[in-house]
Formats: C-alpha cells, structure tokens, sequence
C-alpha cells in the first residue's frame, strides 16, 4: 500500500485484518517511526485497534523503502494523496505518477497494479504509460479500485461495503483482485468488475450525486425559512420515496472534507475539457461556496452583529467523528465574524490540532468553558457529545441565551420553553 494517509491506511490495515500480509510504505519518515511505535497520525473511530491488531499478528508493517516492499508483491496499491491543483481545480497526480515511476524500477514479477486514490478519467491509462516507459520489460495489469469510504465510520464501510468496484482489462487481474476481496464476495458484497475509465467516473460520479442531493436539500432549507416550512419534514418527505432516499439529506452549513469539494471540480474540469460539461455539478459547487459564507451573515444577524462580542463555536471539523478540517464550513464562517469584530472561543472534541493550523481562536478544554462569557453559542458539528448539553448550564454559562444551531441539533420547541433565542436552519 503506496501512502499512509486517509486511504491507505484504513485500507491498508483493513486488507491485512481480510487475512493478508500488508506492507505500507510512506515517503515520511516520522509518520512510518509514528506507527511502527503504535501511534496513528489520523484520528478514525477503531482504526488504532485494527492496526496494533494485525501488527502484532505479524500481517501488517510500515516502510520508507518502496523497493524491498514492492519487490515481491502481488498487489500493490497506490493510495497516495491527489489534491486539488492550484490554479485550475484539477486533481493533482504528482504523487500518484512519482509513486508509478518508483514502482516500475522495483518490480520484479507479475504484479496486479490498483489505483485506490481517487483520479480522474484516464490516470491509469497514464499509468500504464509511465510503468511501461521506465521499464519496457515490466509484467503487470492496471487495475482501478477506488474507496468509498465515510470518514468516522471508515472501519464499518469497509468491512460492510455497499459495493465493490474494479475496472480491469484482464482476467488474470480480475482473478486477483477477486482474492483481494474473498472474504466480502463471501458475504455475497456486490462486486462490480467494469472497464478502468468507467470505474474512475463511477468514483467522481458517486462524490458529485451526493453533493449534489446536500446542497439540494440547503436549497429547500431556504425557502422553507422563507415560507415557515419545516426542512427536516420536507426531508423526510421525500427521502421516504425510495427513488430518492434518506441520507444526504440533512440541511446545514454546506459540505466540505477530503474528498466531496476537490472531486467535484476535478469533475467540473475533466468535464470540460472533454467537451462535455457537468452544468448541474457546476452550480452545486457555486451554491455551497455562497452557502458558507451565507451561515455567517445569518450568525452575524442572529446576534444582532457581532462587532465587540464574544462567541462560543462548538465542532470545528468538517464533520463529526474525524480530526479533518479540509474544506470545513468552519475555515470560511470564522474568520467572517473575526473580520465583522467577533472574539471566538471554540472546543472540537478532535479537531483542536488540525484547527489551529488554519484558524487562529481561543480553543477551549470541553464545551462549557467555551460557553463561558460568551455572548451566545453556535453550533457548527454535530458531535454526539453536543446533543445532549445540560441546556440550563449552558444557559447560565453564557450571557445572553443566544443559540445558532447550524446542524438542526434542538427542536425549535424545546429552546424557546428553555428560554432561548434559537436561530436554526430550514425551521
């Protein structure tokens, strides 16, 4: 497994607890001596457990050096990390195509070759390419199998997919990658082998569908507010119709997060330039970047202003159970007050670490003494530990019995009998 970020890791640990010896290989060499000491340097619900699991069982390991860990694979993985490239939005394939060059000089038999980052149309023609540019001797096959895992319940996804995808040309890679995965076609997991450019698409195609269905239901949040309409019944309404479904539904600040902003303008692009445009992908990526910026003026006006007064944020991180701060609604709402005169005192039961590279505030040890002072709370994610706030110590805590509610946590009902000026969304 070439990278131990995000991906390659979760898969990487999971692959070896399916029963096979796993090697993961980072350039990096303080994150390889952090997990070989027991550390994790992500924070994933289990994924501590499963990998000092399988360390100690001998089935998992961690490298600097990718020719010993290639030399005798059967399968390698490239789970490298494919950011948004500035400048254009295009997915950023440096490290992906410097893994495949690497790889090449250290092959030395017939190796199954897997695309788990997620690239857009083509990379593993490309590839494909470069292995057989570097070394015209080389005996592989391509294969594209991306990931479709949450993060917060990375573990569960993939030991319990919905589905598995792989495109491949070959049925000797098909054979392999059918042992990769026995312990789920055991379980009668649907397993979905295609073509490699269909396979790519399905990945971006998944990502913008979702995003689009989120920033469809912010949309019906806006004019239910307009109406007095309810977004959660509207929500509910029409995920109940099985055409549509239930999750992806829940209205709020606008997505963010590893994978749904930079795949969706990796798709937008690649769309483009193939003649062949994504308008609907388009205007979602324009109406979640408004969105954003448009919960901090509906903070700022539920506060009257914030010019002088002190606010308490709860959950920094884009979503709950995950440390990530990547395209967190948070990086574009904060800073917003702070410019309109606002002092932030926030608590993120995970994300304290990674926030403070990004957003200069006053972090706080647990939720209370954030709320301490302030003159009123917003609530930007849902962790579970905010679900169930002692309302009458928050209320005491805080000045003014202000509370924005970003992730419809409360029931307008419950905040106006305890006393509260409650400002939530689509309600």
């Amino acid at each position: 497994m070439i990278g131990t970020g995000y991906v390659g890791l979760v898969s990487g640990a999971c692959l070896s607890e399916f029963g096979h010896e796993v090697i993961c290989v980072d350039k990096d060499p303080a994150k390889i001596a952090t997990l070989r000491q027991g550390g994790i340097p992500i924070y994933e619900p289990g994924l501590d457990e499963i990998v000092a699991a399988n360390v100690r069982s001998g089935r998992l390991s961690f490298t600097t050096d990718l020719k010993e860990a290639v030399s005798n694979a059967e399968v390698i993985f490239i789970g490298v990390g494919t950011p948004s490239r500035r400048g254009d939005g295009h997915a950023d394939l440096t490290y992906v195509y410097a893994a495949a060059e690497e790889i090449a000089k250290a092959l030395t038999g017939y190796t199954v070759i897997v695309t788990k980052s997620t690239v857009p149309v083509g990379t593993s023609r490309a590839i494909e390419k470069i292995i057989k540019a570097t070394r015209p001797s080389a005996q592989f096959d391509m294969a594209s199998n991306p990931e479709f895992l949450r993060e917060g319940s990375a573990i569960e996804d993939f030991r319990r997919p919905d589905r598995v995808v792989v495109g491949c040309d070959t049925e000797r890679a098909r054979d392999v990658m059918r042992e990769v995965y026995r312990p789920l076609f055991l379980n009668e997991t649907p397993i979905l082998f295609t073509s490699r450019e269909t396979s790519e698409l399905i990945k971006y195609a998944a990502n913008a569908f979702l995003a689009t269905k989120i920033t469809f239901i912010n949309e019906m949040a806006d004019i239910c507010e307009k109406v007095g309409g309810n977004v959660q019944d509207v929500a509910r309404g029409i995920g109940l119709d099985g055409r549509i479904g239930k999750k992806f539904l829940n209205a709020g600040p606008g997505y963010g997060g590893s994978c749904f902003p930079k795949d969706t303008l990796a798709l937008i692009r690649t769309a483009s330039e193939l003649g062949a445009p994504s308008r609907i992908v388009e205007a979602v990526v324009a109406v979640n970047e408004r969105r954003k910026l448009d919960m901090a003026k509906k903070i700022e006006a539920a506060f009257g202003g914030v010019k002088g007064k002190t606010i308490a944020v709860l959950g920094l991180t884009f979503k709950p159970n995950t440390d990530d701060m990547r395209d967190a609604p948070s990086l574009v709402i904060l800073p917003y007050l702070q410019e309109a005169g606002a002092t932030i005192r926030a608590f993120d039961p995970e994300g304290h670490k990674e926030a403070a590279k990004h957003l200069t505030l006053t972090y706080c040890s647990n939720a209370y003494e954030a709320l301490t002072g302030a003159d009123g709370v917003v609530l930007l994610t849902e962790w579970n530990e905010f679900r169930a706030l002692d309302l009458p110590r928050v209320k005491a805590a805080l000045k003014f019995p202000v509370m924005v509610d970003l992730r419809n946590i409360y029931k307008p009902t419950q905040m106006a009998e305890a006393g509260f000026h409650y400002v939530s969304v689509g309600r």
